[in-house]
């Protein structure tokens, strides 16, 4: 059979969709992973095969995006990005070349991720069996009915969702960054595209400098937009990487730092790693209020406070035993080996 992943801009929202991906790949079946041509390399290092398509220039999305940034409001900032930029601008610039790719293909069923609006148009078009996968934690999104998802029930209660848990691919130690410490790691991550929609040096100094002052490791990772030499001098104790792979990362970290994006919120839940939160914009806020009401991590407005935010995360067990609580209920999820099973006893279609 063929399968058609389809996805938008930026890791946090093709991540949902690799676990699935390479489920119908091990089963023999044949995938193909399209996303905007920028996105080649997060496709290439899951080890799936890639399709381009056309993304919108930047003077087009920019006056969007200094919207988003510039306005306070969360529900303002999501209508924003997901009405005028993902369901807007996206979807119509991706639609002409995610049609031309069904048309050379003639998947069996096309897979996509929550904002990626383009292909359920190009299924009605072809008359193709489609599936959402939601990209993201919690129920950002007004629709219901039968969706794929990763999230556990704790985060997402929605009705219609079919649960799955990744298969985690067993990595290697993290390289000795810190010269034999054998303080605890903790991992900053603010997501793959927060840094190149302008959050980028600020927030990444101010929370290094944050940590400075902790007996801890930071590793700090930027993702693919930027350029990691404009960040400058960092703290000793802190090491900065463009990416490392989270499955390599979570064994080994006592805490995270991140923004509260979907993807690294489940990564972080599904080991087990406590988390502080500090949201940008769209579903961020919601995610990081809903780990602090799990007791699984402290949601912060801003970077003031992560020293100490930190600093209670290492010392109160209560954060971790939070965030394992969350591991075990995701631990209970049906492997995702078993979708391709479940896409075929579905008859493909919702």
């Amino acid at each position: 059979m063929r399968f058609l992943f389809a996805s938008t801009r930026g890791a946090a929202h093709i991540a949902p969709l690799v676990p699935f991906a390479l489920a119908c790949k091990r089963a023999g079946h044949d995938v193909l992973l399209a996303a905007p041509h920028s996105s080649w390399e997060h496709v290439a290092r899951a080890g799936l095969p890639f399709a381009g398509f056309d993304f919108p220039a930047e003077a087009e999305i920019g006056p969007i995006w200094a919207r988003v940034k510039a306005s306070t409001d969360p529900d303002e900032q999501n209508r924003i990005v997901r009405g005028e930029l993902f369901a807007g601008a996206y979807a119509r610039e991706a639609y002409p070349g995610l049609l031309a790719l069904a048309r050379r293909m003639r998947p069996d069923a096309i897979l996509h991720e929550t904002e990626e609006h383009a292909s359920p148009r190009v299924a009605e078009v072809l008359g193709t069996p489609v599936w959402r996968v939601e990209c993201y934690l919690g129920p950002a999104v007004p629709e219901s009915g039968p969706f794929l998802t990763l999230s556990p029930a704790s985060f997402d209660p929605r009705p219609g969702a079919v649960r799955f848990r990744a298969r985690v691919r067993p990595e290697p130690p993290l390289p000795d960054w810190w010269r034999g410490s054998d303080a605890p790691l903790v991992y900053v991550s603010f997501g793959s595209t927060a840094a190149g929609n302008g959050f980028f040096p600020g927030l990444y100094r101010a929370a290094a400098s944050a940590l400075a002052e902790l007996d801890v490791r930071v590793l700090m990772t930027l993702g693919t937009e930027v350029d990691a030499s404009e960040l400058g001098p960092v703290p000793a104790n802190v090491h900065v990487e463009r990416w490392v792979p989270q499955a390599q990362v979570m064994p080994e970290a006592a805490a995270m730092v991140g923004h509260g994006g979907s993807a690294s919120t489940l990564a972080a839940m599904a080991a087990g790693v406590p988390l502080a939160c500090v949201p940008l914009y769209a579903d961020q806020p919601d995610n990081a209020a809903r780990v602090a009401a799990l007791g699984a991590g402290i949601a912060l407005d801003g970077v003031d406070g992560l020293a100490d935010a930190v600093r209670a995360l290492l010392g109160d067990p209560l954060y971790r035993d939070g965030a394992r609580r969350i591991a075990r209920e995701i631990a209970s999820h049906a492997l995702v080996d078993d979708v391709s099973w479940f896409l075929r006893a579905e008859g493909l279609a919702a």
